[in-house]
């Protein structure tokens, strides 16, 4: 069974490292087979805030 970290999180210590939580959680009779990601690392992501949006002079239903 896979759960998330986070909601584990929620009650149990926090001041625990992934791995500590991981090691007390066998200790107390669970099995942790794998701590995986959610996610890879993302990589060339572009955020931006948009100003101002007009027309677009040559279509309608376009804004710039």
């Amino acid at each position: 069974m896979k759960i998330s970290e986070q909601w584990l999180r929620e009650w149990v210590s926090p001041a625990l490292t992934t791995e500590e939580l991981a090691h007390q959680i066998t200790m107390a009779g669970l099995e942790v087979d794998a701590i995986e990601p959610v996610a890879g690392a993302f990589s060339g992501v572009v955020v931006a805030r948009i100003i101002s949006a007009e027309p677009h002079p040559d279509a309608d239903k376009l804004r710039v």
